[in-house]
């Protein structure tokens, strides 16, 4: 009993509980919007982003960043798991395993343009890791897929009640979701500058070095605000979420290479911080549904 329970702990810190809402909320939230109603396909999609879906994202990551992650101070917290050899086996099973029930159902709900979409967010989540493809490897490339693990449980939902990716306001809200998500992976890219480059490990902040990182971070958070004030009223006080991003960013224009790691306390700011930006676009959200 004590090694399952060693294994489900493990399995739990390694999915990050801190981080479940940042992919659980963006199904629920659009799914809600657009529906206004909670029913089976709502409980059962929110609880596949919110578990299942973080396990099989971060448990991987887990799994084929262990040498890495070996020499990285900053797992073993909140920042991430470092997953003990012993249990990369299991690691795999169940966070392949515990999807599949979720995805069936999905899939038997949905169309072929949200299964489309379902089949690119699984894929997006196992191609950031797994040997072969690795894009958390290719600069750029990095920063797109890992904004896309957040904003395809939103685009899926609107495919989901049959609404198109490029319709009015939908279109400006999920691209600036992907910016913010963007920014915040190349942010977070900066911390590891040295410790990336010492492992050979390619990222946007390793080859473009922590300065131009952390501008084209905060350029990015500014063109998600600036996206967001187009859209109505009251939808578009959301923009005012992108402010404290930018303020913390603000410090750090200047950062360098040697002193990258200074970058972690603004990085650990954001963790908090996105449980704000969420709560301001839920109220903003439930707002307009309400105004509708």
């Amino acid at each position: 009993m004590s090694s399952m329970l060693r294994t489900l702990k493990a399995l739990l810190h390694s999915s990050r509980p801190i981080s479940w809402i940042n992919t659980a909320f963006p199904f629920a939230a659009t799914y809600v919007f657009f529906t206004g109603k909670v029913d089976a396909t709502l409980v059962i999609g929110t609880l596949f982003f919110l578990i299942p879906y973080n396990l099989l994202m971060y448990g991987i990551n887990d799994v084929f960043d262990y040498e890495s992650d070996l020499r990285n101070p900053r797992k073993g917290g909140i920042e991430g798991a470092l997953l003990d050899k012993s249990l990369h086996r299991v690691t795999i099973w169940v966070s392949v395993l515990s999807c599949v029930p979720f995805v069936a159902y999905l899939l038997s709900v949905g169309n072929s343009a949200s299964g489309l979409m379902l089949a690119f967010a699984v894929f997006t989540v196992l191609a950031y890791s797994v040997k072969g493809l690795r894009f958390k490897e290719k600069p750029f490339l990095d920063s797109l897929t890992s904004a896309s693990h957040f904003v395809n449980p939103m685009l899926f939902a609107a495919l989901l009640v049959g609404h198109g990716l490029f319709e009015p306001v939908l279109w400006q809200s999920w691209v600036a979701f992907a910016f913010w998500g963007m920014a915040s992976h190349a942010f977070g890219a900066v911390q590891d500058v040295k410790a990336d480059r010492e492992g050979g490990i390619s990222s946007i902040a390793t080859v473009i070095g922590a300065r131009r990182t952390t501008r084209f971070a905060f350029a990015l958070y500014l063109a998600a605000g600036v996206l967001m004030l187009g859209v109505p009223a009251p939808a578009n006080w959301a923009a005012i979420a992108a402010v404290p991003y930018l303020l913390i960013l603000l410090p750090h224009l200047n950062i360098t290479d040697e002193n990258c790691e200074s970058a972690n306390r603004g990085w650990r700011r954001f963790i908090w911080l996105n449980f704000f930006a969420g709560f301001v676009v839920y109220q903003l959200l439930y707002m307009s549904t309400s105004i509708r």
